[in-house]
């Protein structure tokens, strides 16, 4: 036993100094992402390369693999559950899946990644899609590559929609997402040939300073703790893990839109919470993180949606609404302004896309992904496939390729394939995983309208955080809910809350 808790030790050490490498990583990435000056982007490029190489050394290290085989007999005398058995099962999946992967090649994307986003964040807002094509072009190259350090893939997107979302691949997406389009679709035509709510009340001017004020005191309720994490501006919104100790959310203010920021701040707030409420006894191991890309979107989606655009929720923080924005909301009636923040219509950009539309600009971008990776789509033809596929799809069609191909970050800032499908599938399990814990705490919606969240923020710590990456993906969902994903309790919840919004 005690040779048992010393290779147990060893391999915590080693796995702690990966962490770290990763953590301060991610800090360059942050910096690049809000404060570092645009002459700064090869040497950040170069420095992101290195300590990605570097953390890929040594978490392939040869004697990581021999300490997780000296350890199989331990994890299997022990419960499933308990956490040692934990560890070495997830850290023997990362291995074995990062092993097929040389340093040099996660080095020479890390590097790729931190030039094209700097590209990318000049070239937007000029329009200029052919400034940074070269670069998107290398990218998808990559991502090729990438995929092919795997083996036995059906799809050549399975191997990056593995690293996201374990236990899914390109076909089961696919079947998920044509089920749910089927029920979408006819949900959208029936909604988008009413009369569209007015949201003008939403597109005045807003000072940035109380716009951030105001989400600052909302996400505060909801259990983000600042003395764990900070926000600030950026292109697009993210959250990122530093370390233990330190999640940090960034947001982007328009001045003249309130639901740009306020939303991305209870978004991003979301992502924040999971990480806030991971066991910190799993600081620096491969368990200390949400499980999954899916999963993770599933806590900033109940955030963003299932709370802060519910009637309940507004209900106790409009009059604090107007009282912060006399100007712009003083005359207009609470069922005005909910009905604008969950204005339906047919739009170009996913960000800012209502509930019922906004899985439709996911799967335009996944069959995109798809095509790319097939070598069915050059990049140079990206910006006319992605013009034509809104024009079929949700019958409208971008002015420009800032509002088009270029508008998510994803793509720009590492590889093509095995993100976009998180979103629609974190939109699932919101409403699956929201609907267990009403269940189990019938009072939630009340409290919400009382402006109280702690008994869902401790239902969905309980079940949810705390487990960081202790369980897969599927098997989280299924402890969670006792089935697989499934998509009812999603479409259950649109059509109760927009068939009252539009007397369907």
């Amino acid at each position: 036993m005690a040779n048992t808790e010393e290779k147990l030790a060893d391999l915590k050490s080693r796995l702690l100094e990966v962490s770290d490498l990763e953590g301060a990583n991610a800090v360059l990435g942050w910096d690049q992402s809000t404060y570092m000056p645009n002459a700064g982007a090869n040497a950040r490029g170069r420095q992101m390369a290195t300590l990605g190489r570097l953390a890929q050394e040594k978490f392939t290290d040869p004697a990581i693999g021999q300490l997780l085989d000296d350890l199989q007999p331990y994890a299997a005398s022990l419960p499933y559950e308990h956490d040692d058995a934990a560890l070495i099962r997830a850290t023997e999946r990362r291995y074995q899946r990062d092993t097929q992967v040389p340093p040099a090649f996660i080095a020479r994307l890390y590097a790729h990644a931190a030039q094209t986003y700097q590209v990318w964040a000049e070239a937007r807002p000029a329009n200029d899609f052919k400034r940074v094509q070269p670069y998107l072009e290398k990218t998808l190259e990559l991502s090729r590559q990438m995929a092919e350090f795997y083996t036995g893939y059906e799809h050549i997107a399975d191997p990056l929609i593995g690293l996201a979302d374990y236990g899914m691949k390109a076909s089961s997406v696919r079947q998920v997402f044509a089920e749910l389009r089927s029920q979408l679709v006819p949900l959208v035509e029936t909604i988008t040939a009413q009369p569209l709510a007015d949201d003008a009340c939403l597109k005045q001017r807003f000072s940035e300073d109380e716009q951030l004020a105001f989400g600052r005191k909302v996400i505060e309720r909801f259990g983000y703790d600042f003395n764990s994490g900070r926000q600030d501006k950026t292109h697009h919104p993210f959250m990122t893990k530093l370390g233990s100790g330190d999640v940090r959310i960034t947001t982007r203010v328009k001045e003249d839109s309130f639901a740009e920021a306020f939303f991305s701040t209870t978004h991003e707030a979301g992502h924040a919470l999971y990480e806030q409420g991971v066991n910190p006894a799993y600081a620096g191991t491969p368990l200390d993180g949400g499980t999954s890309n899916g999963v993770h979107e599933s806590q900033s989606r109940t955030w963003e949606n299932l709370v802060s655009r519910s009637r309940g929720f507004w209900e106790h923080y409009y009059p604090e609404l107007q009282q912060a924005f006399p100007a712009q909301f003083k005359s207009v009636s609470l069922d005005s302004f909910y009905r604008a923040i969950n204005k339906v219509e047919r739009s170009l950009i996913r960000t800012e896309a209502d509930e019922v539309t906004y899985n439709l600009h996911v799967m335009i971008r996944f069959e995109l992904e798809l095509q790319m990776l097939e070598g069915k789509l050059a990049v140079k033809d990206l910006p006319e496939a992605w013009h034509a596929a809104y024009q079929a799809d949700l019958g409208i069609h971008a002015p420009n390729d800032i509002n088009g191909c270029m508008q998510d970050v994803h793509w720009y800032g590492g590889h093509i394939g095995g993100v976009f499908q998180a979103y629609t599938l974190g939109n699932i399990l919101s409403a699956q995983f929201f609907s267990e814990a009403v269940k189990a705490q019938p009072a939630i919606p009340s409290e919400i309208a009382q402006g109280e969240f702690s008994s869902l923020h401790g239902w969905l710590k309980e079940n949810i955080y705390q487990y960081g990456s202790k369980y897969t993906a599927p098997e989280l969902i299924e402890r969670v809910t006792g089935r697989g994903l499934d998509i009812a309790p999603y479409m259950q919840y649109l059509r109760s809350k927009y068939g009252e919004l539009y007397q369907l």
